[in-house]
């Protein structure tokens, strides 16, 4: 017996769904949350393999191993043939990936109780802006990870397009609708004309008028508050020291700043080779103090507890003007404080950006902006106020829908399984997807 279920295998967060009596349901992934971070710690004392919050928790509780997150953010680019060191093995990423999705392969299997061999995997609308060829290399990795997972019958769909499956099941009417994804790694946009009566319908390409994306979101948000607020307590913006007569000050080189400060990255740091480099730029700092306290978080391998903590006071400075995180781990009394004031400056230009790709949808479908009835936003990135409001702008006369930040898209993907994959559809299960038809609903 098998099934077909739906996977959000997002940057920061995942979901899973399958259809129980026909009604799509989220699958409780830990301790009975539907969603669960996207985060993968390699326990090297007990040789075990860990996933989500409790995953965090053990690399929190200083064990032994290696904690990796973002991993979506590898694919569509260079890093995704390379493999980094966990114990005495290295492991390559890709391997790293089918472990993840292996997991939320038997969380729904348990769940349903018995085999699932076909899914609709969720992408976004690019995963590399605007390179085709690089794009559709992004979606082979996927499915190619996929299919080392478990599953046998693999199905694309645009994630914006899942979140419009999700809302459309509570409309009453026909709607024009501009559906808003901004997650933890890439922000997509679509227009379409939902309705009570398209629901369920396999053929949907006249109602999809237009998707777009671009490859912002929240960890590009977390990086910029990083480098602007916090890492200058590590010496980024210092500069060099005069050792001899005549020697040029410089600028401390930013690359370990940059890497230290991006999810996917940090792992690289954790090696003799970036130590030695690290400690190279101590040793020519004007302000060494500051130096020695990046010097000590790669020591302790204690990145991602940071990018950890810049991440919540992120996602409290969307409630609150100021926030502050602990680095108590590396220097007693040691607090970053962070404002939003400073963080919305830092991150106008990937708002703009944003609102840029907004009217390039609008454009592209050929509707004015006063002809968009509904605005549906999702993605966890949409709870930023500064963000949000672009958004609204975008399409002032348009109601505003808030769907589940995190469950939307998982939600519309099981959705789509039911529609893909249903008995009267069995010929579809064994479509070898691509770029161009993963835009249909």
């Amino acid at each position: 017996m098998s099934a077909a279920i739906g996977i959000d295998f997002g940057t920061s967060n995942s979901a899973v769904g399958f259809l129980k009596d026909g009604i799509p349901c989220l699958v409780e992934l830990e301790n009975k949350r539907q969603t669960i971070p996207s985060a993968i710690f390699y326990d090297t004392e007990e040789n075990a393999v860990l996933f989500g919050n409790e995953a965090i928790s053990f690399y929190v509780d200083g064990c032994e191993g290696r904690l990796l997150r973002s991993l979506k953010s590898i694919l569509g680019s260079a890093l995704i043939n390379e493999s980094t060191e966990i114990g005495f093995n290295n492991v390559f990423f890709k391997d790293i990936i089918v472990n993840f999705i292996s997991f939320l392969k038997e969380r729904a299997e348990c769940t349903i109780g018995h085999a699932v061999e076909s899914v609709v995997m969720g992408r976004p609308v690019w995963f590399v802006d605007t390179d085709e060829q690089a794009d559709a290399l992004a979606q082979e990795h996927l499915e190619e990870i996929t299919r080392k997972a478990g599953f046998r019958n693999i199905v694309f769909q645009y994630e914006p397009i899942a979140a419009a499956l999700d809302y459309e099941q509570t409309v009453k009417k026909e709607e024009l609708a501009l559906i808003i994804d901004i997650g933890g790694g890439t922000s997509d946009f679509s227009v379409v004309r939902v309705s009570p009566e398209r629901r369920g319908k396999t053929e949907r390409k006249q109602d999809i008028l237009a998707n777009t994306g671009v490859h912002i979101g929240g960890t590009d948000l977390d990086l910029k508050l990083s480098l602007e607020q916090v890492m200058p307590l590590f010496g980024y913006k210092t500069q060099t020291r005069s050792l001899f007569p005549g020697d040029a000050i410089l600028d401390l080189p930013s690359t370990y700043y940059r890497d230290l400060a991006t999810w996917h990255k940090i792992v690289f740091l954790y090696n003799n080779r970036a130590l030695q480099g690290v400690k190279n730029i101590h040793y020519h700092a004007a302000q060494p103090s500051l130096v020695d306290r990046l010097v000590r978080i790669i020591q302790k391998q204690e990145g991602h507890r940071l990018a950890s903590g810049v991440e919540a006071a992120k996602i409290l400075l969307s409630e609150k003007e100021e926030a502050s995180l602990s680095l108590n781990y590396l220097e007693k009394g040691l607090r970053a404080s962070v404002s939003r004031e400073q963080f919305e400056r830092d991150i106008e230009k990937e708002k703009k950006r944003i609102v840029f790709q907004i009217k390039e949808c609008l454009k592209q479908s050929g509707v004015s902006f006063s002809k968009i009835q509904t605005l549906f936003m999702t993605g966890g990135s949409t709870a930023i106020p500064l963000i949000a409001q672009a958004c609204r702008d975008a399409v002032p006369a348009a109601r505003v829908v808030a769907g589940n930040r995190f469950g939307s898209v998982g939600m519309g993907l099981t959705i789509d399984a039911g529609i893909k994959f249903g008995k009267e559809n069995s010929a579809l299960c064994h479509a070898r997807p691509h770029r161009q038809s993963s835009a249909t609903i």
